[in-house]
């Protein structure tokens, strides 16, 4: 008997948008159909093959679940990739490799040959902020990979505008830069505007002032590739406002490339208007996360390297662990040790790499008591997700999975009442709490390798409070 595809897919894609972030949503699941959806198979068609890898990688899980609750069916997971030429289909499932390129490997050619003499950085970009001084991780490989793909075609990819918002110390300014140096060497953009939103603004309010905004204009609306930082930053009076949607515009009509960053999601920022979110948010949102230890250990030992420097691994490790929060921070407790080295005359090891930490106000993590912060922290700590993250809203599994062994560990080790234990894990229901405990109990018995995981967790949780 025939299926309503779409009728059912519409219905999967509502329950999907329950679960998981509004932009994540937009992104990876806004351009989807399904092609076919039955007992036997879900074939989902995406505009591209890296939309096919990311959804394989990072939702496949969420899109079978769905399929099953609103249908009870299992049926296989396929994906299909929309070619860009008349022909047929790209089938993919989780063994075929995809030979289709990526919209961020896939550029067009720019529209006009700029050759590198040509192309003009209007204002200076700090010379270290290059993308190979970029170290990638899972935190950060989807927006760098994006932020590359804008500089070797300014205005000629799906993601016009490029926004990448993250949190303070993670980036951000680090890759716009990157975009206006690779253009301005390969000669892929004429004029390049690198700016913070302050000097954006700045400039707009000088011009007032002056009653002349021939320059301003100039500057800004004949861009070839505009990155304005900290866009969360820029006044929002209604001339100003007024003044960045007429640049934006004009810039996005000519199909010149416009990048933002900003310390979160445009969806969130504050006092912008309605017209200005939405053009915000027409191209391609991405975010940067907190690095995880493997690439905060990575990110220590490119820098130390630059500066002529191998770090012993035990140290990279220690400072890694002990500095989670950024990556600025990080590099901060990386320069005070080598100062250190250099002026004190002593050798890099673990006692100079405390000295370092202590006189940056940190210190390593003392005996805690038993209750349900230390459990947090610890659990933080070992899983390398930090806390705002592991209380925070986000389903992803390898983030719910460990707020659930947290919340299974506060009931199991301190007997905390299920109420305060929803109310530590980001003001959660009791009831979440009771789900979380059965799912962590159910694995357990499952599972020997969890099982395992989780004992060691709760030893070094006890390892931590006084005996």
């Amino acid at each position: 008997m025939p299926y309503d595809s779409a009728g059912l897919w519409a219905r999967c894609l509502h329950s999907i948008q329950q679960k998981i972030q509004p932009q994540s949503f937009q992104t990876w699941f806004g351009p989807t159909n399904s092609l076919e959806l039955c007992p036997e198979k879900a074939v989902i068609e995406v505009p591209t093959s890296f939309f096919a890898d990311w959804l394989e990688e990072h939702y496949s899980w969420l899109i079978r679940a769905t399929v099953e609750e609103e249908t009870t069916w299992k049926p296989k997971l396929e994906f299909v990739v929309q070619s860009e030429l008349e022909g047929p289909s790209e089938f993919i499932n989780n063994e075929t490799i995809k030979e289709t390129p990526s919209p961020v490997d896939q550029v067009a050619e720019p529209v006009s040959n700029v050759s590198k003499n040509a192309s003009t950085l209007v204002f200076p970009l700090n010379p270290k902020y290059r993308f190979e001084q970029f170290v990638v991780g899972d935190s950060n490989e989807f927006s760098f990979t994006a932020a590359k793909a804008v500089a070797e075609s300014p205005g000629q990819t799906a993601f016009n505008p490029l926004v990448i918002y993250g949190g303070v110390g993670l980036g951000k300014t680090h890759l716009l830069q990157a975009i206006g140096e690779l253009a301005h060497r390969k000669g892929t953009a004429e004029k390049i505007v690198y700016v913070t939103a302050e000097k954006f603004f700045s400039d707009y309010l000088h011009a007032i002032q002056k009653q002349d905004t021939a320059e301003y204009i100039q500057i800004y609306r004949n861009a070839d590739l505009l990155l304005i930082d900290d866009i969360q930053f820029y006044v929002k009076t209604e001339g100003c406002q007024r003044e960045l949607i007429h640049t934006f515009n004009t810039l996005y009509q000519n199909q010149k490339q416009i990048v933002l960053s900003s310390d979160r999601p445009p969806s969130t920022l504050k006092g912008f208007e309605d017209r200005l979110i939405s053009r915000f948010q027409w191209g391609l949102v991405t975010d940067i996360e907190a690095p995880n230890l493997e690439t905060r250990i990575a990110i220590l030992n490119c820098k130390a390297e630059v500066k002529g420097v191998l770090l012993p691994a035990e140290v990279s490790r220690f400072l890694a662990e002990q500095v989670v929060s950024n990556v600025r921070e990080l590099e901060g407790a990386l320069v005070r040790l080598l100062t250190m080295k250099s002026h004190l005359g002593l050798n890099i090891d673990i006692d100079l790499a405390r000295r370092a930490l202590a006189g940056m106000g940190r210190q390593s993590a003392p005996r805690l008591p038993l209750n349900i912060d230390t459990v947090k922290k610890v659990t933080s700590d070992f899983f390398d997700i930090p806390i705002p993250l592991l209380i925070g809203a986000t389903r992803k599994q390898e983030i719910a999975s460990a707020r659930h062994v947290g919340m299974y560990l506060c009931k199991s080790l301190i007997g905390a009442p299920l109420k305060t234990i929803g109310d530590e894990f980001g003001n959660r229901d009791h009831t979440t709490v009771i789900h979380a405990c059965k799912t962590v109990e159910k694995k357990l018995s499952m599972d020997p390798e969890f099982g395992t995981l989780v004992t060691d967790l709760q030893n070094r949780i006890k390892s931590t409070v006084p005996a």
